[in-house]
């Protein structure tokens, strides 16, 4: 059970989602079959003799996975996230909790990038580096499947028709 004001959503049943809710929902499987590969890769480096091959691969495969996860944290962060605010704030409760794992993810993201951006490594700084990947992947995980099954039927309850709508609309601007 989760802790916090999202237990009082639990074992409610599933709500049918409206559009703009469905395809943030819908975003997640691809995002989540990329960052499965991402572990694959993290694990490979741990245990494969081509370390070096396989991590060229993990960084270019987090720079994609980055730039997909971004146009998909920007659309929740600047639309979803501030209507549900209006009804139950931003600084505490899910909303807060979505937008700290969200930057958490993308701070472990980022610094994987910036470790290796250039030069060459030894196997353990790669190990380490991929540890970061490792570890976004865990706190992404667990973060879609609080969104769809918590926060993404709470804001189908307590949004307007109108403002489902307007969610819609606004997250098609964003690509």
């Amino acid at each position: 059970m989760m802790s916090g004001c999202m237990s009082a959503f639990s074992g409610m049943p599933p709500a049918e989602l409206s559009a703009g809710l469905a395809q943030l929902k819908e975003e997640h499987s691809p995002l989540r079959e990329k960052l499965a590969g991402l572990l694959l890769l993290t694990e490979q480096i741990e245990t494969d003799a081509e370390v070096e091959k396989i991590f060229t691969a993990l960084k270019s495969s987090v720079a994609i996975f980055k730039s997909e996860l971004d146009i998909h944290s920007e659309r929740e962060e600047e639309v979803l996230f501030p209507m549900m605010g209006e009804y139950i704030g931003t600084s505490s409760g899910p909303v807060a909790v979505m937008e700290y794992e969200h930057e958490q993810a993308k701070a472990l993201i980022g610094d994987f990038l910036r470790k290796t951006n250039n030069g060459q490594f030894s196997i353990e700084e790669m190990k380490n580096a991929a540890g970061l990947i490792k570890n976004a992947h865990d706190i992404l995980s667990d973060h879609f499947t609080k969104e769809e099954n918590v926060l993404f039927p709470m804001a189908e309850r307590m949004l307007s028709d109108e403002e489902k709508a307007e969610l819609h609309r606004k997250i098609q601007e964003i690509k």
